[in-house]
């Protein structure tokens, strides 16, 4: 574990049996290529979230990339997390480039070469695939938080995670059906870290949601600086303060609307008033229509 610039880079298990297991079978410079490769690869996702003024608390290097995390999670818009997510992959298809051009020059192995291109490359395509906290997972997630609130992007997120790693598990024993296969154990060993994490993330989504919630305000101050227009939400009175939240987007600003069932507007409510109602009071099922003076 190293601290530098105020962020903890640490390596995560699994990449520790990784490294393990390759110094045991004698495969140093694999080792250290891939070390390399990894670290650059997330070395991208904090130039360009630095960029955007994020603040990360610790990196977890793995196999396959790494995962950041930072004080901003889930409230910060989507742009922004879509370009801190593509700039991993990003790295590595530079680097896939640089080999390729060494390659073609003739400088240095050949062989070295292709495989560097081949290392780079399936880094950033397995990165891509759409399952959280995989790049192609927070883009998912990016495009789902357009099309939906927040609470249910990040719901069907966990879902179809989970569904595609038990699907990536199933994959690694596809090669015993063809004469002389074998299971792919490192397919399997990621598949499984990945469909563990998002059975965390599943049984975590309150606390996910809360801190969606208490990030709120820093993108709303920042929202109204541009002098965006607010989304309209309508409620009924007695609708739950809990239940209101659940219909925040996560690239907007809100004002909740409180009307009776015939129409008649009892009161306006901007989201800070919800959100400092709902973290004041000790009963998050107490009506909207308490917070209208």
């Amino acid at each position: 574990m190293i601290k530098f610039r105020g962020i903890v880079w640490s390596v995560h298990p699994l990449f520790v049996i990784v490294m393990l297991l390759s110094a045991a079978a004698g495969r140093f410079a694999e080792l250290i290529t891939l070390f390399i490769l990894v670290f650059v690869h997330e070395l991208g996702h904090v130039v360009a979230a630095r960029s955007f003024g994020w603040h990360i608390r610790e990196v977890k290097l793995l196999p396959f990339g790494g995962v950041a995390e930072t004080e901003e999670a889930g409230g910060m818009p989507t742009r922004e997390e879509a370009i801190v997510a593509l700039a991993g992959p990003l790295q590595n298809v530079w680097m896939a480039a640089l080999a390729w051009g060494i390659g073609q020059m003739g400088i240095g192995d050949p062989a070295w070469a292709n495989e560097l291109v081949e290392a780079n490359m399936l880094i950033a395509l397995f990165n891509m695939i759409p399952i959280h906290p995989l790049d192609g997972g927070k883009l998912f997630q990016c495009l789902l938080c357009r099309l939906m609130t927040y609470h249910l992007a990040l719901a069907w997120t966990i879902r179809i995670s989970m569904a595609l790693s038990l699907l990536l598990a199933i994959s690694a024993f596809i090669q015993q059906l063809w004469p002389g296969g074998g299971i792919q154990l490192n397919v399997l060993t990621i598949a499984i870290f990945l469909l563990a994490t998002n059975w965390t993330q599943r049984r975590h989504m309150p606390f996910l949601f809360i801190r969606f919630l208490m990030n709120r305000e820093r993108y709303a101050r920042k929202h109204m600086n541009r002098g965006a227009s607010a989304a309209p939400i309508i409620v009924r009175p007695e609708t739950a303060l809990h239940s209101v939240l659940k219909y925040f987007r996560r690239d907007a600003v809100h004002l909740v609307y409180v009307t009776t069932a015939r129409g008649e507007l009892l009161g306006i409510l901007p989201e800070n008033e919800l959100l400092h109602g709902f973290f004041a009071s000790a009963n998050p099922n107490r009506p909207v229509a308490e917070l209208i003076i």
